[in-house]
């Protein structure tokens, strides 16, 4: 496949992992930081100590924090701001964006909290239909200090348009980062947004020492319940089995990476989610979409006890011990029940 230029936004772990990749792959790459030492040392050292520490970067990577430096003449432009950040970066690179049509690359997982829309409508109502409903969704079980050390890894890729779906995977693939296309937006980008909830109770039940047993039946449990909302909101459960669902809960909830998973275990332990919270500088994107994603089940009806347990924690300051024994003593049901 012939160069393209492409314009990351984002330079975070996983924006700065994908960028390194394409680079790689022999694309004109530049990279958006809203941090100007972070654009630098990315430039200079080829290195993102802040983020991505301990990885040594493709030396033909640019960066900048500059938005219309990096968006200039791009063909590919990857959204991969934190998803409480990505309207209001994309509303200032709006007017940055190129004339001619590009491909739209969303690789941000979970729900605004003011709408508790997913990243896809956020890139739909700034953009405008004409550039984003052909938006490719990137999700799936990925740690971005393994993909930037050529561990391998494999996603999904959902669009609509399958014509962008295998546009972007052919972008991205190479011979440790494997791609798969689908056309369940909505699927996906649910799996990718709820399992950062999920992690955190999986976090918690690990923090207070609840054992494998306890991890195995949340884990499973989330997933109906994860679900039952997809299912309400017009996308198709089936996903849930694949990558952009079960793939990454299980990755988010068991590894040791995962930043989700660290805050949940710390509470668990009994430490305050704001101290907890002011010793980290990447977003744990869970804590917010924890809010989005009970109101969206209050608004659809939709039970989703252990979800509002993680609620209960975080925002209403019960003990994560009391939270285990309401889920607990719940009211006997079939395993499958709507």
């Amino acid at each position: 496949m012939s160069s393209r230029r492409i314009g990351v936004i984002g330079a975070g772990s996983w924006g700065t992992a994908l960028a390194d990749c394409l680079s790689r792959n022999g694309h004109a790459v530049r990279l958006w930081s809203h941090e100007i030492e972070v654009a630098d040392a990315i430039r200079e050292q080829h290195r993102n100590e802040a983020y991505l520490p301990g990885v040594e970067l493709d030396p033909r990577l640019e960066a900048s924090p500059d938005l219309a430096e990096v968006l200039d003449r791009a063909e590919v432009v990857v959204s991969v701001s934190p998803s409480e950040f990505v309207r209001a970066t994309m509303e200032r690179a709006r007017s940055c964006l190129p004339t001619d049509p590009f491909l739209l690359v969303s690789a941000s997982k979970g729900l605004e909290l003011e709408t508790d829309l997913r990243m896809s409508e956020v890139l739909l109502q700034v953009l405008g239909g004409e550039v984003a409903e052909g938006c490719v969704v990137l999700s799936g079980p990925s740690f971005a200090a393994e993909l930037a050390r050529q561990r391998p890894t494999a996603v999904t890729l959902a669009s609509r348009s399958e014509e962008m779906a295998i546009a972007t995977q052919e972008l991205f693939q190479n011979e440790h980062f494997r791609l798969y296309t689908q056309s369940d937006v909505i699927g996906t980008e649910l799996g990718g947004a709820l399992k950062n909830v999920i992690a955190l109770a999986a976090g918690i039940s690990d923090g207070l020492g609840l054992g494998h047993n306890a991890r195995a039946a949340l884990l499973t449990r989330s997933l109906a319940e994860i679900r039952r909302l997809t299912h309400k909101l017009g996308g198709e459960p089936e996903t849930l089995a694949g990558l952009a669902g079960v793939g990454d809960l299980i990755l988010t909830c068991t590894g040791d990476l995962s930043r989700n998973r660290t805050v949940g275990i710390e509470i668990g332990r009994g430490r305050k989610l704001e101290e907890v919270l002011s010793g980290m500088r990447s977003v744990a994107e869970g804590v917010r979409t924890t809010r989005a994603a009970v109101d969206l089940a209050v608004r659809h009806g939709v039970e989703m006890p252990i979800s509002e347990a993680v609620y209960s924690i975080l925002y209403e300051d019960v003990e994560p011990r009391m939270a285990l024994a309401r889920l607990m003593a719940r009211e006997p049901k079939p395993e499958r029940w709507s």
